[in-house]
Order: C-alpha cells, then structure tokens, then sequence
C-alpha cells in the first residue's frame, strides 16, 4: 500500500551525501537501485537523478516492524528513508562510488510508490534499443541518459547568459508557417478553419529571423526546435533543436564567425574542461574537399589526400590513362605502416567501400616487409612504383590506396570516406580530443541532375561574394557564397552566411535558380516585399544543438541526448505516433486518406 508524505520532505538528493553528514539525521528519497537481504541486515541502494546511496537497516537500529517493512520492498519502489549518516569502515568503503565512504542507518521507511518488474533491468543500455524506446521513462532512469539531459540544460543556460551578454535579445517565430519547398520536405499541419489549405512547421526560423533584422531587432536568437520530413541517420531526428541567430549591420563573416568561436570556446570550457583555441582555422570548400574529401573534415589525423595527376600522366596503368584523358584525376592516401595490417580480404572490403561512394574501384601500393605488394605491378614499371612512392613520401611499410576518376570530386569522396573509416579502424585519434574549424566559400550553387537545374547549396538568401556577382548569370557553378559552416571532429555542428539585403541581387539569386516572377511571388512573396522598406546589412548562423551534445557527452547517437526521441523511420515506440486519427477529426479538416494496398 502507497503512502502518503504527510509534509515530509527530503533533506537532501541521494548523490551528495558525503562525509560532512556524519552523524546528522536527514530524510532521502528515491528508488531502490539493488537490495540485498543479509537475515540480521538488509541493505538497499537508493537511487536519485545525483546518484546512488546505500541504506542499511539493521536489527540494533530498526524495530522487528521496520525490518518486515523493508523485506517486502522490490527493486524500483519509491521509498522515503529517514535516518542517521554513519561511516563506512573496512572492506565496506566503496571507492567507485561518489558516497561509498558513507551510509545512512534507516529508523524510518515510507513505500510511497510500488513497482512491478520492469520490462528491462533499469542501467542495461545493452538491452533492445526498441524495448528500451517503447518505455523510454524507465531508460531515462539510466545515469548515463540522465547526465546527458543535465548536460543539455547547462548548454542552454551557457547560450542563454553568452548571448544576452553580447546584447542579443532572445524572441519566440512561429511554429504554423508557410510552405517554401525549396530543400528538405516539410512537415504540412492541416487548417480547419481553411480547408484545403495547410501550415508548414519550420524547418528553420530563416525567412522570420531575417525579417527581425529588417523589424530593427538588430540582434537576435532563440533555442528552438526545427522540422524536417526526411531519411533518418544517427545523427539526425524529424525534429531537432537549433541554436539560431542574427545579427545586423555585421558586412563580413568574422562579426559572426568570432561571436559564434567565443560561445563554442566556452560551452567546452565549463562543460569539458577543454581549452579550444580562440580562433578557429579557416579552410575553403576546394581546399577541403581536395586535401580531405569531405566538407566536414576531420583533423585530428592527418592521412590527406594527395594529387598523382602529374606522375602518373604518362602511366601504361589504363586505369590511371582513362581517368585523365576524361579530364578526371588520380588521387591517393598513405596508410603509415599499414602494408602488414591489410589482408587482401581488408583490401577486397575497402574496395566496396569506395564503391558505395561511386568510384568505380580502388588501387593499392604497399612497402611491405615481404616486398611490394601491387594490385597494378604487371601494368606499370618499377620506374613508375618507386615514382609514386617519392611523390607520396613512402616509408618501407607504408601502404597508398588509390582512386582514379573521371570526376574530381567522386575521387576526393570516396578517399574521404575511406580516410574516416581507417583512422577509426586504427585508432588514430583519441575520444578526448577536440579540433574544430570552419568551411568557408562554398559553392553559391550546385547543379541538380534530377531537377535539370541549379539550385541553392545552403538556401536562396545567401549572399554571393562581392566578387563573384559577375558571374551570376554567366557561369552560376563559379559563384561563391559567403557561407560558413562550423565544424569539430569531423561533424557540421552548425552553419549560416552573410545575408542577401539588396533586392536586385535577390531577384538576381531567384532568377538564377530558374524561379518565375509567379513561383517568387508565390512562395516568398511577403519576404521580398519586406526588401522594399530598408533592409540592413546582416547574417547569422544555426547551431545544431543535439549534435553539440553529442559531441559533449561522447555519445555517437542522437537519441542519447533527446528525451523522448524517434526511431529510424520517425515513430515513437512510446506512444506508437504516427498514427491514426478519428475519422470526425479527419472530416473536420476536410481530409481523406486513401488506403494503402500495397
């Protein structure tokens, strides 16, 4: 039977017990974590969101009474505990727990909630990640989740305390907006009181946030979620949370490039203890994706990818000839001492690999300590072996892993990923360490085979640079944005740009990206109109605060760091969302939905 608190109250949380109440009365409460029922001594760990303290209920202490209460209690009952703090002595001082040098000797229990048992054992993070999803209320009980969450909310308030102190004023946008379907797809919320007509929710505050600026708000921020109806990854929820900002009368990247250092430098100061430099490095798009095949290097290892174009121009290799008479290129890494490592079944694998990325296969060289092995010896003479190996700088053991491609970038692709997947094979850098820097001078646009046309790489209010606007309407692909994107250890944690404030070059952008003077007026009608009334100079940036976490709390999945999350195809095991509605609901809204047969 529960009982009730009756004006009692807790003296204090389970986890800060320490030596300082020895011999002082206090009053606990939580849920039993383990019990162990000695005959004479029953002990119980008891379990808050600050840790776990033990309770001991012994016969020289409690009351026969006391004694049967506590031998009915099970694992998971919550239970008020008052008694005294005593130390722990000998072999019962426990060093791996922050109260093990203490515990608390009950006079008395109060059973204030049973428990059945529970579907998992409550810490098991190796138990179904779909059972554990389905009663995500008891998973959030695990230690490591709930660090997590507390790490989340000491983020906010350092975002919070730094951004008002840099004179940004914090401001709600809507979540019932406009559908603008220009990048992810949008999730549509149904009107009643229009029918037929539907609201989008926001796959971010970008067009409301701009309009601030031109309101006068000068600077601006909030921490608020973002929805994105797409494929799921590890790294990625339908609905996520962003820190978002702008800010006016800033004309160069650096105003919001060093703002946004200062804030990641102490996030990890007061988080981690980890001193990031003040001023991150600055790397262009080309240069990244050229020297590191990605956009979002990571450079806590070296391993870069290097040019063959030039030793290898005359090669008899077919491979090698084809990729450069097509105007492609030849490009490799160097694995230090990794010639011994790789079995011709792990080369076999890493040849896959690269395919998932389109190359259409790999080479390899390596100094072993049996000699050369070559997967092109018979095509090519020692001549061209010993040239490639002085032009990556080989050392006897070392081990090139090639890629020739018609296309430049699939090559830089497939070596970046295949770059990744060998340092975390190998162990090439340590799960403490941090490297953070920013991308910038992306590509204004990219050219979309499936649409037949160029489109935005970031979205259509991004700024070409100055110089590059000559370009605009004569060779788009050359064009640069002023955009940038942070990121630390290899992932985007954020991005944003200088935005477009004059109107002619908004109109310039749309008609660029081949959008009638209708479809403008259409999806963004109320924004450029906005461009008429005196616009300031601005730009801002979006930090993907789950993702911070992550990085922060060492985990590698999202859903580690979100309350209640989703599953990989968007459901909530919890409360089995999406799913359907009444058909009075459905009526309502003007809405009927087609049965699925397939």
């Amino acid at each position: 039977m529960s009982e009730l608190l009756n004006g009692q109250r807790r003296s204090i949380m389970c986890g800060d017990v320490t030596t300082e109440q020895i011999g002082k009365n206090i009053t606990l409460m939580g849920w039993v974590h383990r019990r162990r029922d000695l005959g004479g001594l029953i002990f119980l760990q008891l379990r808050d969101r600050s840790g776990i303290v033990q309770i001991v209920f012994d016969t020289d202490v409690c009351t026969n009474e006391l004694l049967d209460k506590a031998s009915t209690i099970k694992l998971e009952y919550v239970v008020s505990v008052t008694g005294k703090v005593r130390r722990r002595i000998g072999n019962n001082v426990n060093p791996n727990m922050k109260t093990g040098e203490v515990e608390l000797v009950a006079e008395e229990l109060k059973i204030l909630s049973e428990a059945d048992t529970t579907p998992f054992s409550i810490g098991d993070d190796g138990a179904n990640e779909a059972l554990r999803l389905k009663y995500r209320y008891l998973d959030l009980r695990r230690p490591e989740l709930q660090q997590n969450l507390v790490t989340r909310s000491r983020i906010y308030q350092i975002t919070r305390n730094y951004l008002a102190e840099n004179g940004f004023i914090e401001i709600e946008t809507p979540m019932l907006g406009k559908s603008t379907p220009e990048g992810a797809r949008d999730y549509l919320v149904p009107s009643r009181i229009h029918p037929g007509s539907f609201y989008a929710l926001p796959q971010s505050p970008q067009l409301y946030k701009q309009l601030l600026m031109i309101g006068g708000m000068d600077r601006y921020f909030q921490i608020t979620k973002c929805f994105r109806d797409e494929d799921l990854r590890a790294n990625r929820q339908p609905e996520f949370t962003q820190i978002d900002l702008e800010m006016s009368f800033v004309d160069q990247e650096e105003a919001v490039m060093t703002l946004t250092e200062g804030l990641l430098v102490k996030m990890f100061k007061e988080i981690r203890g980890v001193d990031l430099p003040e001023h991150f490095q600055r790397i262009s798009w080309t240069e990244c994706m050229n020297r590191f095949g990605s956009d979002k290097p990571d450079l806590r290892f070296g391993m870069e990818i290097q040019n063959l174009d030039q030793t290898v121009r005359n090669s008899n290799f077919i491979v090698f000839q084809n990729a450069l008479n097509s105007g492609g290129t030849v490009r490799a890494i160097v694995l230090e001492q990794g010639a011994d490592k790789l079995s011709r079944k792990d080369l076999d694998k890493l040849t896959e690999l690269v395919k998932t990325y389109k190359a259409k296969g790999l080479a390899w060289y390596g100094l072993g300590k049996d000699g050369v092995k070559c997967s092109f010896s018979k095509a090519v003479t020692k001549e061209e072996l010993n040239a490639i190996a002085d032009t990556l700088q080989m050392k006897q053991g070392d081990i090139a892993l090639i890629v020739a491609d018609a296309d430049w970038q699939t090559a830089a692709v497939s070596l970046g990923a295949l770059r990744c997947h060998l340092a975390a094979k190998f162990e090439m850098y340590h799960k403490g360490d941090f490297a953070a820097l920013w991308v910038v001078d992306f590509p204004l646009f990219e050219y979309s085979e499936e649409e037949g046309r160029f489109v935005a790489m970031h979205h259509p209010f991004t700024s070409p640079k100055n110089e590059d606007l000559q370009y605009m309407r004569t060779d788009p692909a050359r064009v640069r944005a002023k955009a940038y994107d942070v990121v630390i250890n290899g992932d985007e944690m954020g991005g944003g740009s200088m935005r477009i404030y004059n109107r002619d070059v908004q109109t310039l952008m749309f008609e660029t990206l081949g959008f009638s003077d209708e479809q403008i007026a259409e999806r963004f009608g109320f924004f450029v109109d906005a461009f008429k009334y005196g616009t300031p100079p601005h730009g801002g940036l979006a930090l993907g605060l789950d993702r911070l976490v992550m990085v922060l709390t060492d985990t590698n999945n999202i859903k580690d760091v979100i309350a209640f999350p989703k599953m990989q195809n968007a459901s909530d095991m919890m409360s089995d969302a999406p799913s359907p509605v009444d058909e009075r609901q459905l009526e309502e809204l003007a809405i009927k939905c087609e049965e699925n047969n397939e």
